[in-house]
């Protein structure tokens, strides 16, 4: 985390302190770089960003952050190796290398050292195409033997790394004094946002008459006098993926009692949707409710009492799914994932539409494949 505050530090220096815009390049080993994953978030810094990624498909950005980077707004290019990059003729001025942790790869890819080397380390014959002003950045040390920016280019107007390093202690000391307590107490800018209060997920739609249960199907399920009916279960899926979401709520909500269920026409006719009918269950409890949203969002729960709704809920989709043994991040490299035997329990947070991120390794996924039903 210091080292990202120094990296912004420094690239606010390079811009003249002007912060309205940045356009960064990102070279060597992306998937590992601690460094590369910070910017992430520390690019936010800048009003406007564009970051080129360059690497080779073995040593790529993780998607999580680079969904994190897209949605911060970031505008995102990609190429596999520095000479395709300079060919697409729009360069940037501010490039940040990463040496290749070759202790942190297999067997396979370290078989193919030199190749990947090749393709993220500065050669003498392109100095020429680089734009005016360019400055290269990196975290240091660099490798002693091959390192991606060769030490050709130690004299030249290009290093910026050496006084990228000096900012290292300005930037450090201040950090350490405000720690310490001996500055920063007339500090009067924005602080920590607090966190908002989510929104609920779960709406009891009044009953503002009595709405008598009609037999409206002419095959299958019959009205209930008394219980309650699930409806709109997956409303718009097919009819195989609504027969999977009914099966899922059944095994989940350990509804394992009478009654019936069926995958029928919505008002459109050619829509589909799941309805389930349980006359022994007369009510449901919030935590209940809240399984049920997150299993299956969109659905409406109806509570029956002789032949009338009396209570009705419109579930929408939960801003965090967790607390339940049917979920699993599909990271094998998470702390959670079930073959890594740590015992952490999975829980994701939604992110963009209906997408849902590991809160422990960043991990985006559809809302589908978190669950292992």
């Amino acid at each position: 985390p210091t080292q990202e505050f120094l990296d912004e530090f420094t690239f606010l220096e390079k811009q003249g302190w002007d912060d309205s815009r940045i356009h960064v390049a990102l070279i060597g080993d992306l998937h590992h770089g601690r460094t590369i994953h910070s910017k992430a978030d520390g690019l936010k810094a800048f009003r406007s960003v564009t970051v080129d990624l360059v690497a080779p498909k073995e040593l790529t950005l993780p998607a999580s952050y680079k969904n994190r980077m897209e949605d911060n707004g970031f505008e995102i290019r990609e190429w596999a190796s520095i000479e395709e990059y300079l060919a697409s003729g729009e360069i940037s001025d501010c490039w940040y290398f990463t040496r290749l942790q070759l202790e942190r790869m297999g067997d396979e890819v370290r078989e193919r050292e030199n190749e990947l080397r090749q393709a993220v380390t500065f050669q003498q014959r392109w100095l020429d195409e680089l734009p005016e002003n360019t400055r290269f950045y990196h975290p240091l040390p660099r490798h002693r033997e091959k390192p991606v920016i060769p030490s050709f280019l130690d004299g030249t107007s290009l290093n910026g790394w050496d006084g990228q390093s000096i900012n290292g202690y300005f930037t450090r000391v201040i950090e350490l004094a405000m720690v310490a307590g001996h500055m920063g107490g007339d500090f009067d800018g924005l602080g920590p946002v607090p966190e908002m209060k989510e929104k609920s997920f779960i709406t009891e739609v009044p009953i503002t008459r009595k709405s008598r249960v009609e037999d409206r199907f002419k095959v299958g399920i019959k009205p209930v006098d008394d219980g309650m009916v699930i409806d709109h279960i997956a409303k718009g899926c097919t009819p195989e993926e609504i027969w999977d979401r009914i099966f899922r709520i059944r095994r989940i909500l350990q509804l394992n009692v009478r009654g019936s269920q069926g995958v029928f026409h919505t008002s459109h006719s050619l829509d589909f949707k799941g309805i389930i009918s349980l006359p022994d269950i007369l009510e449901i409890s919030p935590t209940e409710l809240k399984k049920l949203a997150a299993v299956s969002p969109g659905c409406t729960v109806n509570l029956i009492e002789e032949r009338s709704v009396k209570a009705k809920y419109r579930l929408a989709m939960p801003p965090k799914i967790y607390n339940f043994t049917e979920i699993s991040c599909k990271n094998r490299e998470c702390v959670t994932w079930p073959g890594a035997f740590q015992n952490v329990p999975p829980h994701f947070y939604r992110t963009v539409g209906e997408t849902f991120t590991c809160r422990y390794c960043g991990k985006r996924h559809e809302y589908g494949d978190i669950w292992d039903l």
